[in-house]
């Protein structure tokens, strides 16, 4: 897991060919303006989902992970906290979906990361992870990239 400000981005573009057209879409003038939904930057590779949503708190906020892609959370407005646990640390297995990239764990966080606005946290198949544990509203921008 990566937690740091979008200005840095360049920082990790190296770690996957698909991270500067993330990074470059995350760095829109309107990005705040775009509507909710599935949005494409390249094909299935890599494409963003606009959110806006309440937190769930920690108790609800549940484990998740991505076999296919990498996640790029950014938040636009208000602050999302992501509890983060090693995947291989994981049990209490709910099923993995293959055609949503999507599995679930029964199993807590081991620590939360607050991201709040301008700030990105990446989110690689090795780190299970549960977004909107935090309270109120979040608008943010979750952008897949494919693993290489």
């Amino acid at each position: 897991m990566i937690l740091d400000c979008l200005e840095n981005w360049k920082q990790y573009a190296a770690l996957n060919g698909g991270f500067a057209k993330a990074f470059e879409f995350l760095g829109r003038s309107d990005l705040a303006e775009l509507p909710e939904g599935k949005h494409q930057i390249d094909g299935e590779s890599v494409f963003a989902i606009i959110v806006r949503a309440d937190g769930l708190g920690h108790d609800k906020a549940r484990m998740e992970i991505h076999k296919k892609y990498i996640d790029i959370q950014f938040c636009v407005t208000g602050c999302d906290e992501i509890g983060w646990r090693p995947t291989d640390c994981c049990s209490g297995d709910e099923g993995f979906d293959e055609d949503k990239d999507l599995g679930f764990f029964r199993d807590a966080a081991e620590a939360w990361v607050a991201v709040g606005p301008g700030r990105f946290a990446i989110f690689f198949p090795a780190d299970a992870h549960a977004p909107l544990g935090g309270d109120g509203p979040v608008h943010k921008v979750v952008v897949k990239v494919a693993e290489e």
